[in-house]
């Protein structure tokens, strides 16, 4: 299963950089794929992962997340 996260507040390589480690700690998160634009995070899980817990570790990180989708 693969869910698209819109984030907002990323600036420069080193945020997307944060986004994607937090993300990839997450348990059942196997790779997360961000891009500064158009401000993604497309992450591939191995298992189901709430919405709230991949929003809660890029908001941890100092970002907001619009929305999440399953892609």
């Amino acid at each position: 299963m693969k869910k698209v996260l819109h984030v907002k507040g990323m600036m420069c390589q080193n945020c997307v950089k944060h986004v994607k480690e937090a993300l990839e700690k997450v348990e059942g998160v196997t790779a997360a794929d961000v891009r500064l634009e158009p401000g993604t995070a497309a992450v591939t899980l191995s298992a189901g992962v709430a919405d709230s817990v991949l929003s809660q570790a890029v908001v941890d990180e100092g970002y907001e997340v619009l929305s999440v989708e399953v892609a």
